[in-house]
């Protein structure tokens, strides 16, 4: 970039590469359907029940809105027009929360606090100087040119001086030269008679800046994503859910949390399978007209998008068996292993023990002539052997080893007596106590963030099979449980009600332990037992096991931001 600039050449940053990708599908699917084919300029604009949606938090998978932070934001905030949507994006960063800049605009915002611009004394300017920088934000800086044209205009930088006050803030980490500014600017200001303690919050925004700051062309580039991403959420649930599986890896969410969330938007979501799947999640038609969402191949976890390209070239409308599926697609045992695992061969009539078993019996596509005609006599010999059924909490763990998720339960629906009894409440239950509680939760970790901007402080995100809690965990206490806090996958904690007066609700730990042990509670010896009898009369075979270790990976990692 540095030899660019010294070219004379304009330098463009391409960014939300993925979640551009996402709204370039959801639209797709949206017009494959019968819906308009809308692109970015021509979705509707301002619409209310988008807004409505945001100023209630509902915004997971959002473009920029999705965080923790910012889902605590929208409450605050209260969008409800596009600009407010640049504000959104801009005010959650180091520049401003660093430059005390955050509070003081709610409040004003909010009515709390009446809306001031500072000023010089009479003798070196209008009253209104700054009116014509702040304007738009309520007398708070919050966008990086702010910065720059308060340098200007409250402190008389020059413009050349104040492009090497912007140069240094971009490299400040990296050069540590933006001091080189700080008493030039505050001086500048003081001497015209600004207060000095706004003239250092004006620099501390500065500096914060130089960690991660939006121009407020940047921000509003960003505000078209939030809202067309917005949109699609609110009047396309299904699509945008679609969207985002198939765009991955990106945002906040992981998968199991993308389908969560699009079945609480009333969205049926539907497995993978060999006769209905393709690479990517589709829209299928249902008889009330509305759109259910197939989970595609690519939520397998190991399966090639080579082996779905054979299946759906050769289905020819419907494959009948497992037997035929191999033969027609040709897929090497592997393949069949993993959709069988999967639980993808139920419109076969073949749930997820029953297929494991079939497609052990069935020869290898990609062995050798001489091998393979010993393999089907050897498998034409093997006797039936009738398996129990498989109990649902082993299919959860199943699900969560294959597709990362399981639209047949949360693993918490299976422990629910066991925390019952331990006085836990579920998740939803935590949004209508009253602030100041005392409370018992648990759940499957989600989220673990510990912004810069925190001063130690570390969030984290549980979910249960009723919804999830928003947990805070002070630097005394990190010291104490940082292995738990860093590393369960299932967490029991004490924790005391913090609600604001806009109603959002979060736990403050003040005891965490590891439950991540209860996870084995969720699978029984019966599986196993069975096909260690089925092993007994056949060769082992090395590779596509139908079962899974005691370690295998019960749920997926947690989304961790540090």
């Amino acid at each position: 970039k540095d030899d660019i600039s010294a070219l004379g050449l304009m330098k463009v940053d391409i960014l939300a590469l993925g979640m551009l990708t996402c709204i370039r599908k959801a639209l797709d699917l949206v017009a494959q359907h019968g819906g308009p084919r809308y692109d970015l300029a021509t979705l509707p604009r301002e619409d209310p029940a988008v807004y409505a949606m945001l100023q209630r938090a509902d915004s997971v998978g959002v473009f920029q809105v999705e965080s923790r932070a910012q889902m605590n934001m929208l409450p605050r905030i209260k969008p409800a027009c596009f600009y407010d949507l640049v504000i959104e994006v801009a005010i959650v960063r180091p520049g401003p929360i660093q430059g005390d800049m955050v509070h003081p605009y709610l409040r004003r915002r909010q009515g709390k606090e009446k809306v001031h611009f500072p000023s010089p004394s009479p003798a070196h300017g209008p009253p209104d100087e700054l009116k014509r920088v702040l304007g738009k934000t309520l007398g708070v800086p919050l966008f990086q040119e702010q910065a720059m044209r308060i340098a200007i205009e409250a402190a008389k930088f020059t413009p050349d001086e104040a492009n090497k006050l912007r140069r240094a803030m971009a490299t400040f980490r990296r050069v540590g030269t933006i001091g080189l500014f700080q008493q030039k600017m505050i001086d500048g200001m003081v001497q015209r008679g600004y207060e000095a303690d706004f003239a250092a919050r004006c620099f501390k925004q500065i500096e914060g800046f130089g960690e991660y700051g939006f121009p407020e062309s940047h921000a509003a580039s960003f505000a078209l994503l939030v809202y067309a991403s917005a949109w699609l959420k609110c009047h396309h649930p299904a699509a945008f859910a679609a969207g985002l599986l198939n765009s991955q890896p990106m945002g906040f969410y992981a998968p199991a949390q993308i389908v969560r969330d699009a079945t609480d938007h009333e969205v049926e979501a539907r497995a993978p399978d060999v006769n209905m799947s393709r690479w990517d999640a589709t829209l299928e038609e249902r008889q009330d007209e509305t759109l259910a969402l197939r989970l595609g191949f690519r939520q397998i976890d190991g399966f090639r998008e080579e082996w779905s390209d054979r299946i759906v070239s050769f289905r020819n409308g419907f494959y009948p068996s497992a037997e035929m599926l191999q033969r027609r697609a040709e897929l090497p045992r592997r393949a069949l292993v993993l959709i069988a695992e999967a639980d993808a061969m139920r419109s076969m009539g073949l749930d997820r023990r029953e297929a494991s078993w079939e497609v052990r019996r069935l020869p290898d596509a990609e062995a050798l002539p001489l091998f393979e005609a010993a393999n089907a006599r050897e498998l034409a010999d093997e006797p039936l052997i009738t398996l129990p059924p498989m109990p649902m909490g082993e299919h959860v763990v199943a699900d969560y080893q294959t597709l990362r998720l399981s639209l047949k339960g949360h693993p918490m629906m299976f422990l629910r007596d066991l925390y019952r009894s331990e006085g836990v409440l579920p998740c939803i239950e935590v949004k209508s106590l009253a602030h100041g509680k005392r409370v018992r939760v648990a759940g499957v970790v989600l989220i673990r963030q510990k912004p810069g901007s925190a001063k130690g402080v570390v969030f984290m995100t549980i979910e249960d099979e009723t919804g999830i809690a928003n947990l805070v965990v002070w630097p005394s206490l990190m010291e104490r449980f940082r292995k738990v806090v860093m590393g369960a996958r299932l967490v029991r904690v004490d924790a005391i009600v913090q609600r604001s007066p806009e109603g959002i609700v979060h736990l403050v730990i003040a005891q965490i332990t590891d439950r991540t042990s209860d996870l084995a509670r969720l699978s029984s010896e019966t599986m196993p037992t069975a096909l260690a009898r089925a092993d007994e009369v056949r060769r082992p075979i090395p590779e596509g096991r139908a079962h899974h270790p005691r370690n295998a990976r019960v749920l997926p990692k947690s989304r961790d931001f540090h």
